[in-house]
């Protein structure tokens, strides 16, 4: 089968799609072997799921699942996700994964579990109702949730806000920089591919950026915690977390950076292996369901559906300029991108 397909036609974001994502027939979904139609009525059951996701959300995620479907138990281990797909590695070489479904990452990470048989082909009756964009057209995988990179700033310690990611080099920021790290967190090793081959930014803007020695924190939230105390009063970090230290009473404010954002859509794929399919793709169903986009979006995310609102204090989608590279390239090149990061500021 032929996985290489662009950004645009797996993980971007599509507008036109989104608002006409409703109007496709539920009926083709209903007929295909790989549905959820017959899901309704499994007994009681067990799932296990590996994400990415912060503790205290996918708990609140798991719970609402519970009272939907309270024969089904959903076990969850929880890492980075570098973590993750080293565990997943480890599990795949003793040939046993060790989970039903994974819930991390960005789409080429799932593309890659895909062309090696890992994934079970699952079309939710659920995936008619969300942006086609972030569907897999061969149904691997598909997004939950949109998470934008941006620049996070201390409102209290910078009054002159950067508004693009060029500003970041100027020797104004020396010292007063974090962002994450690409071992550990996907999301910036997604990124690290899309920077080095942006034609707006590339390795020069990168090298520069290193020059202005940022704090590489583990992840995401020690990026926001930084930015938010003013240790580190500018922060590269996923938008979601500045809305909710910003409700919390933090000091802290996302910038869109004037050249776009590179974003994942944390997509939701079920093993091959899993013993509990049924299971698995009711809980598919309900992370892209109305409810559970809410609860995405309640927890400061960007839902993938257009009959839930964005979070608040999060511009309109139509006013965000996202990056949208070949999906491909990013692929071949993301653990050279990594390597090239790790050697610029590490």
């Amino acid at each position: 089968m032929s996985r290489n397909r662009s950004l645009g036609a797996i993980s971007a974001l599509s507008l036109t799609a989104l608002a006409l994502a409703g109007c496709a027939s539920p009926d083709a979904a209903a007929t295909d072997s790989a549905d959820g139609g017959g899901t309704a009525g499994t007994g009681p059951s067990t799932i296990t799921l590996y994400t990415s996701e912060p503790q205290e959300k996918i708990d609140e995620l798991v719970a609402a699942f519970a009272e939907q479907q309270p024969e089904i138990t959903v076990e969850v281990f929880r890492a980075g996700t570098g973590d993750l797909t080293a565990r997943i590695a480890a599990e795949e070489k003793s040939g046993e994964i060790g989970a039903d479904l994974l819930l991390a990452a960005d789409a080429g990470t799932f593309e890659n579990y895909a062309e090696r048989d890992l994934l079970l082909e699952y079309r939710s009756p659920e995936a008619e109702a969300i942006d086609q964009d972030l569907v897999d057209p061969e149904h691997f995988y598909v997004g939950t949730r949109l998470l934008p990179t941006v620049i996070a700033i201390n409102t209290n310690v910078v009054s002159d806000a950067p508004g693009s990611w060029q500003d970041l080099t100027d020797p104004a920021y020396s010292g007063k920089i974090a962002m994450p790290n690409p071992d550990v967190s996907g999301a910036a090793a997604y990124n690290a591919a899309v920077w080095l081959y942006e034609p707006a930014l590339g390795p020069e803007w990168l090298e520069a950026l290193a020059a202005n020695e940022p704090l590489i924190a583990e992840s995401n939230g020690p990026v926001s915690q930084a930015v938010a105390d003013g240790s580190r009063p500018v922060g590269i970090v996923v938008d979601s977390l500045v809305r909710d230290l910003a409700a919390a009473g933090s000091p802290i404010a996302a910038v869109y950076p004037e050249e776009g954002v590179p974003f994942v859509s944390q997509p939701v794929g079920i093993f091959a292996g899993t013993d509990e399919p049924e299971a698995a793709k009711l809980f598919v169903d309900f992370l892209i369901s109305q409810e559970g986009q809410e609860i995405a979006a309640s927890q400061s995310y960007l839902p993938v559906r257009d009959d839930v609102d964005s979070p608040a204090g999060a511009p309109a989608l139509a006013d965000i300029t996202l990056l949208k590279p070949d999906l491909q390239t990013i692929r071949d090149s993301q653990a050279e991108a990594v390597e090239t990061f790790n050697g610029l500021f590490q």
